[in-house]
């Protein structure tokens, strides 16, 4: 395996859907399973970090960004399916998990079906759903007013933000953004696909059947998956452990501790 940084990008068919995919770094496999809404050119700069460390491996998921947009309903079990043909196609066996957010529910719907292909996984910002906890409905704010829906995932994205916090902390004001809608009719269509499949999310009664060493990852403000929902999926799984930053859904990006705690998991060798 080379030992300089590359860039390469393709597709691969599977399940009906053509998805659009990119490999960067070098050093042990790492599949990157992105949130609700996101794509690869929105976490470029995320994936360049781990591919410093890693052979990182991302798609875009079904439905959105470069990925074609087959018709639905979609399932989770699509989205485990899908990042598994990702993997095969790569020839990597086994390899190391990231999920954020709905990546993170994605991972856990993989880890659950494919015990044996995963070997340390990092749940980042996500929930069980069922008995464990469900994050935040987002499909109810796809039906918001964009004022409305703007200032709502605002407050969800941490709990502390309002008017007078960032009057009090400007350097904050970089996440006080508008909550942008696609004017395109066909992605919107994926984006809400992606939602619907989401509101179904559960692994809570599988997650026992995890085998990978977890690291799971929740900030303290976080409106849309709360730390009691980490919480609750590692008291399921017996080979993980719980860590919580400052910071709200974007803790990793808020906490620098985050990302070096992620990549120094991720680097220890697993138990054998």
């Amino acid at each position: 395996m080379s030992n300089e940084v590359d860039i390469s990008d393709s597709s691969y068919p599977h399940d009906g859907c053509t998805f659009y995919y990119e490999v960067r770094g070098s050093g042990q496999p790492l599949l990157f399973l992105n949130g609700s809404g996101s794509t690869i050119e929105a976490v470029s700069l995320l994936v360049d970090y781990f591919a410093r460390s890693f052979t990182v491996a991302i798609h875009d998921q079904r439905g959105l960004g470069r990925t074609s947009i087959p018709e639905g309903p979609y399932a989770m079990a699509q989205y485990a399916a899908d990042a598994i043909a990702l993997a095969d196609h790569l020839g990597w066996k086994s390899f190391n998990v990231l999920g954020i957010s709905f990546g993170g529910m994605v991972a856990q719907e993989l880890a659950t079906t494919f015990p044996d292909r995963v070997n340390r996984m990092v749940l980042c910002c996500t929930s069980a759903g069922g008995e464990g906890g469900s994050s935040y409905p987002l499909h109810e704010l796809a039906q918001l007013e964009p004022d409305l829906r703007a200032d709502r995932s605002l407050s969800l994205s941490d709990t502390r933000f309002n008017d007078q916090w960032f009057l009090d902390h400007p350097e904050d004001l970089i996440y006080r953004r508008t909550a942008e809608t696609t004017s395109d009719n066909e992605k919107r269509r994926g984006e809400l696909l992606q939602l619907e499949a989401r509101r179904h999310h559960d692994v809570w009664d599988r997650l026992p059947n995890v085998t990978a060493e977890v690291l799971i990852a929740s900030g303290t403000f976080d409106g849309i998956a709360p730390p009691d929902n980490g919480r609750a999926i590692a008291s399921r799984i017996a080979t993980s452990e719980y860590r919580e930053y400052l910071g709200g859904h974007m803790f990793f990006i808020q906490d620098r501790q985050a990302l070096r705690d992620i990549v120094e998991f991720l680097k220890t060798p697993s138990p054998s």
